[in-house]
Order: C-alpha cells, then structure tokens, then sequence
C-alpha cells in the first residue's frame, strides 16, 4: 500500500506504530484471550491499561500532584457546559475570551449556565486575521474564572500568551495538547477532545486542579460532575475503554520519540516549512498574521478560488487527504498535528509545487 498522509482536523492520524500494535493485540490483548474492547472497565486487566496512561500522561505533561486526570464522555463540546457547571453559580460571571469558532460555541453554551462577558480578542494587522495580545484582554474583576481556546482548528489562529490574573483559566486545548511544552500549574482546568493529538474519538481528557472540585451547590450530572469522576476513578458508567487504552499507546508512543520538547520541535519544523510554502508562493495564500499562525491547523487559499476543488480532488488522488477547509470558510486546511511525520508535510510541499507549476502551464 503507497504511504497516505490525513491532514484532517479531527479524527486525525494516529501514529502508525500505534495502529500496527492495536492490529496485533485486537484479538488477543496481552495473552488474556480477549480483545482489550472486551475488557471489563472494573477488571485488574483494564486497572492495568488505566494506570499506566495516566502515569505516561503525567509523565509527559509534568503534571503536578494537585491535579486530577480524568477520562471522560462527551468530547471536548461536552465541557462547554460542564466547565460552568462545576466551576460557577448561575448568578455569578465568567470571562470567555473568542478567538475564533471554537470559544465563541463554549461562550454561547456557559451563557446558559451564568452570566458570560465576552472579550473578542480577533483584530486585523496589516490586512491579516491577528489576535490582541494578552495585556490587551479587558478582564472583568468579578469573574470567576478566565476561559480560552489556545487554538482555533477552523480559523488557524493560535493564542501564544496569558495574561496576569489571580482568577483560575480554563483552557479547551483539544488541538493543541501535547503540542508543545506547557506549564501546567498555570491553569485550573484543562480539556481536550481525544480526536487530534491523542487518540480515537469519543474520550475528552480533563486535567482539573484540587482546589476546584465541590466548588457549586447546584446539581452537576453526575457524568460531567468533576468530584464524582475523582471519586469514581473516571468509572461513573462504562468508560469509552478502546479509546482509553489506544491512548495510552499514543502517550508511550510519543515518550518513546522523546517526549513532548522533541515533537514541540519536529511541529516547529512542519510548520516553518508548510508556511514558506505558502509564502514563496503566487498561487497559495495564508491571511494569518505570522504572530498567531497555528502550527497544528494551517489554513490557506487559492489566488484562483475556482480551482480549489481541483486541488483538493488531486491531492486526495494522491493521498492527501481532507484537505478540504472547514465548510463554514472554505478554502484549504492542512492539520499537521503530533501524529503526521515530516516526510507528509514534505510530501505535500512537493505536491503543492507540482500543482502550481501545471496550473501556470496550462
């Protein structure tokens, strides 16, 4: 079979290591004569499988004691709802900083749940999608908890600082988690939908500091309630367990290649690369400002919007594939997250300047 490569924002590649070890033990995990998916959630077995994602985790992200991980329902749209239900009283307010798609759904849906101030934080620079800087944030003093979504898949705008404030922040990091080197203690809560940088769909990870459990005294679902998961050991009902366990490779996967500073580097070069691309271009356009391009999701045009799906019906030929942007921009986005090795964003270059070459000729 030829080496295909998926861009697509979710779900996304999984290291093929992962795949091939998956393959090898799907009927017969660990010689129990079972398949892991049959696994009972209260076996030693799948106790085991549990234990050691999570050790591998904290392992990778340096996860300080005072911090809970849970495996949760729901995906990363599930805690929009569950972040103000476990964090705030209907008559209080929390900051929700928009800067793009993503953190203006998780706005829209805490506003059912409490009082929302909403700080739009996208401006223009020089004719460029940009974000203001963190300084420029205006904060309210009474919130109770800052939110925001670090990397926006459908816009490709990443926020890259924080700003000063006593107030715990909250950050959906579904496309960017194990990205990049990240300092844990500075936020209260962390969420990621499994389906970019760590597995299959259908888990959501929640990293959630101590102090923040038990924090309302409405009634929280007990499926989204933070101190019942704690209590429960993420095993209020049956657990998304094939999920749990694929990412548990992926987290031994990516500490093998090195750990998290080695795979920062190898996105930094996918990226620098992708960009350049781009760029040095006349047919490829990224109206990204370079201070908030994202390198896990690059979104660009064509100069000849016209021929956008021979693009992308060419490159699915190839095996690029899904490359196709978002439907509610269109256009082109290339999400190169852990899992996509260099030689597919390589490859893709090449492509890319194969096309435009034909294009000009024809």
């Amino acid at each position: 079979m030829k080496q295909n490569y998926n861009f697509c924002a979710g779900p996304s590649m999984i290291p093929n290591v992962v795949l091939k070890q998956v393959q090898e033990e799907l009927l017969n995990w660990n010689n129990s004569g079972r398949s892991v998916m049959e696994l009972s959630h209260r076996s030693p077995e799948f106790a085991s499988i549990a234990e050691s994602s999570e050790n591998t985790l904290r392992e990778l992200m340096s996860i300080p004691d005072n911090y809970h991980v849970l495996y949760c329902h729901g995906g990363g749209s599930g805690q929009f709802s569950a972040i103000p239900l476990n964090l705030i009283e209907k008559s209080q307010s929390a900051d929700y900083v928009v800067s793009g798609h993503w953190s203006e759904l998780a706005a829209a849906e805490a506003s059912k749940y409490c009082h929302v101030n909403v700080i739009d934080i996208r401006h223009n620079v020089e004719g460029k999608d940009a974000l203001l800087s963190a300084n420029d944030w205006q904060l309210s003093d009474n919130a109770s908890y800052l939110f925001v979504c670090p990397n926006e898949t459908i816009s490709g705008l990443e926020i890259h600082d924080l700003p000063q404030t006593d107030k715990p922040i909250i950050a959906d990091m579904s496309s960017s988690i194990l990205s990049r080197p990240l300092d844990v203690a500075k936020y209260g809560v962390i969420y990621a939908g499994a389906q970019k940088n760590i597995g299959p769909a259908g888990l959501t990870l929640v990293i959630v500091r101590d102090d923040l459990l038990d924090k309302v005294k409405r009634t929280v679902p007990a499926i989204f309630d933070y101190k019942t998961l704690v209590e429960k050991s993420s095993m209020v009902n049956t657990p998304p367990t094939f999920a749990w366990y694929i990412a548990g490779l992926v987290f031994n996967w990516l500490k093998n290649i090195g750990g998290i500073e080695v795979i920062y580097n190898t996105n930094l070069e996918k990226a620098k690369l992708l960009y350049e691309a781009i760029d040095q271009s006349s047919l490829f356009i990224n109206n990204v400002h370079s201070d908030n391009r994202s390198i896990m999701n690059v979104v660009f045009n064509l100069e000849n919007k016209e021929i956008t799906h021979q693009f992308i019906e060419r490159a699915d030929n190839a095996g690029f594939y899904a490359l196709k942007g978002h439907q509610s921009v269109g256009g082109i986005r290339a999400s190169i997250y852990n899992a996509m090795p260099l030689a597919g964003v390589q490859s893709l270059v090449q492509f890319m300047k194969d096309f435009e070459k034909n294009m000009g000729t024809q």
